[in-house]
């Protein structure tokens, strides 16, 4: 059984091979050459889903104790599919936004479409002015708050030098107290 796994297994990388190569030539073509990629690599997805059913049926017929290697494998094959699938389906978008331009004769900045950009570009200036008008009120708020500090912080200065002062006046004082009493005791 994981013989036929297997055999899938390379079937699979060729097809998913082939499809990365295609998907990556879908944006550089134009006309009939682009429609003809665009539904080649539509039936090769499709065939690499078939690809994907058949190794999952394999897997399922795998006994359990060996099961788990092939399920991890399957996971990352599905992962990659689904990697294919959003890649073409971007590739696709451009192209179905290219043939809608041609068609319509618009490069694809419709009057609307311009009205709804300017829309959220002066929504977004507006919310960006807020925050800058909230920014300059709590700066100058702050630096209310800064220049009140300052200022008791001069207050607090200059009364920590008055204490000093009279501490060292106190000192001198006791230091004359102390003479006085020193040469009183010696009479």
């Amino acid at each position: 059984m994981s013989a036929d796994f297997e055999s899938y297994e390379q079937d699979f990388a060729v097809l998913t091979a082939e499809i990365t190569g295609r998907i990556g030539k879908v944006p550089k073509l134009v006309g009939d050459e682009k429609k003809q990629m665009v539904a080649n690599v539509e039936k090769q997805l499709e065939e690499a889903r078939e690809l994907l059913e058949q190794m999952e049926l394999e897997v399922r017929e795998i006994p359990p104790q060996s099961r788990g290697m092939y399920s991890s494998r399957m996971r990352s094959y599905k992962q990659e599919m689904g990697k294919l699938e959003a890649d073409f389906k971007r590739s696709r978008i451009a192209y179905s936004d290219e043939v809608r331009n041609e068609l319509l004769g618009d490069d694809g900045n419709s009057s609307e479409n311009q009205r709804a950009h300017l829309l959220d570009n002066t929504e977004r200036l507006e919310r960006s002015s807020r925050r800058l008008e909230a920014g300059y009120q709590i700066a100058v708020e702050t630096e209310q708050i800064g220049q009140e500090m300052l200022e008791n912080l001069s207050h607090d200065r200059e009364k920590i030098q008055r204490a000093r002062e009279r501490l060292r006046e106190a000192d001198a004082n006791l230091g004359k107290s102390s003479r006085i009493l020193t040469g009183m005791l010696r009479r």
